[in-house]
C-alpha cells in the first residue's frame, strides 16, 4: 500500500480520525483530536491511498532547546509497514538541531523507539483523570 504524509491537518476534518487511542477509557472525540493535531506545533499525519489519516505524530517544543512528542500512533491494521519510522523521521528533520527530543511511552513500546534511535529514560508524569473524561 502507497502512504503519503500531510505536514499540516489544515485540510482534515474530524470525521477522517477514527480508530485511535485504542486502550483509552475516555477517548478523545474526533473533534477534540483534530484541535489537538491543530494546536500542535508540529503535527505530521499519514494517509492511505483512499485519503484515510492511518498515523499522526506530534509534538510541541520551545524551537531553542527541547520538544516533546505528546503522540505518535498508527492504526492497528497499519502498523509494521514503517509508518511509524517515517512519522518520526519526518519530525526529527523539522526539530533538526534541537537538544532534546523526548517521548514518554508505555514499558512496551521502549523497544521499538530504541530501534529507531531514542535512549531508555526516567520519568515521571501526572494524569488528570477528570480532565480526560471532558473530552
Amino acid at each position: 500500500m502507497h502512504y503519503h504524509y500531510l505536514d499540516t491537518p489544515v485540510t482534515i476534518l474530524p470525521h477522517q480520525l477514527q480508530g485511535f487511542f485504542i486502550g483509552w477509557s475516555q477517548p478523545p472525540t474526533p473533534e477534540k483530536h483534530h484541535e489537538v493535531l491543530r494546536k500542535s506545533d508540529y503535527c505530521i499525519l499519514a494517509l492511505d491511498e483512499n485519503n484515510r489519516v492511518v498515523g499522526f505524530i506530534t509534538a510541541i517544543t520551545d524551537h531553542v532547546l527541547t520538544a516533546y512528542v505528546n503522540f505518535l500512533e498508527v492504526l492497528p491494521e497499519h502498523q509494521n509497514q514503517g509508518i511509524g519510522v517515517q512519522l518520526v523521521q519526518r519530525l526529527l528533520e523539522k526539530l533538526h538541531g534541537i537538544y532534546a527530543v523526548d517521548i514518554i511511552c508505555d514499558p512496551e513500546l521502549i523497544p521499538y523507539f530504541e530501534s529507531i534511535g531514542f535512549t531508555r529514560a526516567v520519568g515521571v508524569v501526572q494524569r488528570n483523570e477528570k480532565r480526560q473524561a471532558g473530552f
